[in-house]
């Protein structure tokens, strides 16, 4: 199936119905809105609680698009919360350092903050060293989205919607960006974006959620066992861009192309790993982002949890949390220590409108940019 016709077949699906506060459902899928919290100038935040057949729940706030519980049963039936967070909306407008956000107009790094279209330069804001990082200093993750409940074949979701105007952040063009969370009756949570531009722009959004699959704040993740479909992967620079290249994984802890615990040469004396101190790397997918495929999997031995990713994407970022260090308090006042979290960001590759030979992150009018990444959860 090719990525155009998915999308058809799912907009065909979506029965928007627009909720108060409270709840909807039906057998096998449910939909509550509350108030999370309000920003410094009074707007109302909410939290949607999407919840499947299976007793899984997806919370997620219309405050950066975050994610801010996912709770997943483990081998014996008992469920916990696999992602990192906050409890409050205070605690993510004071500190968030990208926890379960939608990150855009540019998820990763542009160097120095600039990059030319059409023979013209743009500047961005420098929010990372020399550079420009996830969207800039107030990114998507920092916006308050126009949010909308469906319930469609009684699998919830729920759509976003942000205008990321001309000039925002140093970007050309008017953005109308678009995503929608699902939870399916097959255990995935589904993140589809859609954007369009009436001016010559780039993008690249991503899913920022911190996975610990033995549960939030439950340890480290250094003996989770993961698996990436990448034979190759782009080396960076001191600062995190990348070279250029794409260099084989082959004799490098970049190799997971069978199942290796993150932990196991996290600590090697390896250029690539002193640069990111840990993974903080782009794999480049076999599939090279055509249609949806395979990313990788993880598996937790001790809760027999087991993490399927999916992605339309051509790239793949591995986080291996290397800047926890304990000052967050998260949910339930547990400390994130050095670790305790990764991520893997499907993606368009960092820096890619200054390396022409990248998969092109290039939007023109009358274009539509789509994506689309399933996590599925299983047991093994």
């Amino acid at each position: 199936m090719t990525r155009h016709t998915f999308f058809t077949s799912l907009l065909m699906m979506w029965v928007p119905l627009v909720l108060q506060v409270g709840a909807v459902g039906g057998i096998g899928g449910s939909v509550k809105k509350s108030v999370f919290g309000k920003t410094a100038d009074g707007t109302t935040v909410y939290l949607y609680t999407l919840r499947n057949s299976f007793g899984m729940e997806a919370q997620i706030t219309n405050y950066g698009g975050i994610l801010v519980r996912l709770l997943v049963p483990d081998k014996n039936g008992n469920f916990d919360d696999v992602v990192l967070g906050y409890d409050s909306l205070a605690d993510y407008i004071k500190d968030n350092p990208y926890f379960g956000c939608i990150a855009g107009r540019y998820a990763n790094r542009i160097a120095g903050g600039r990059f030319s279209l059409n023979g013209k330069e743009y500047t961005l804001a420098r929010n990372n060293g020399p550079n420009h990082l996830h969207g800039g200093v107030k990114g998507f993750d920092k916006v308050v989205w126009n949010a909308k409940d469906t319930l469609g074949k009684n699998e919830p979701s729920l759509l976003l919607s942000y205008l990321s105007k001309e000039g925002e952040e140093g970007y050309p063009g008017n953005l109308r960006a678009r995503v929608r969370y699902t939870l399916t009756d097959l255990k995935e949570l589904q993140i589809e974006y859609e954007a369009t531009t009436d001016s010559p722009t780039v993008v690249n959004l991503t899913h920022h959620s911190y996975f610990n699959l033995a549960g939030a704040g439950k340890g480290d993740i250094l003996s989770h066992e993961l698996t990436i479909y990448a034979d190759k992967f782009t080396p960076v620079d001191s600062t995190l861009i990348p070279t250029g290249e794409l260099r084989d994984v082959r004799r490098t802890p970049m190799d997971f192309r069978t199942p290796q615990t993150i932990g196991s040469r996290i600590d090697q004396d390896n250029e690539q790993l002193c640069f990111g101190h840990g993974y903080d790397h782009n794999f480049v997918l076999r599939a090279g982002g055509k249609n949806l495929t395979p990313a990788a999997t993880v598996h937790e031995p001790g809760t027999g949890r087991f993490m399927e990713v999916s992605t339309t994407e051509p790239g793949l970022q591995l986080y291996s949390g290397n800047f926890l260090d304990g000052h967050n308090v998260g949910k339930g006042g547990k400390k994130y220590e050095h670790r305790y979290g990764f991520c893997l960001e499907t993606q368009h590759f960092p820096d890619s409108p200054n390396h022409p030979s990248f998969p092109s992150t290039v939007l023109n009018p009358g274009a539509t940019y789509r994506s689309l990444t399933m996590y599925r959860f299983s047991i093994r």
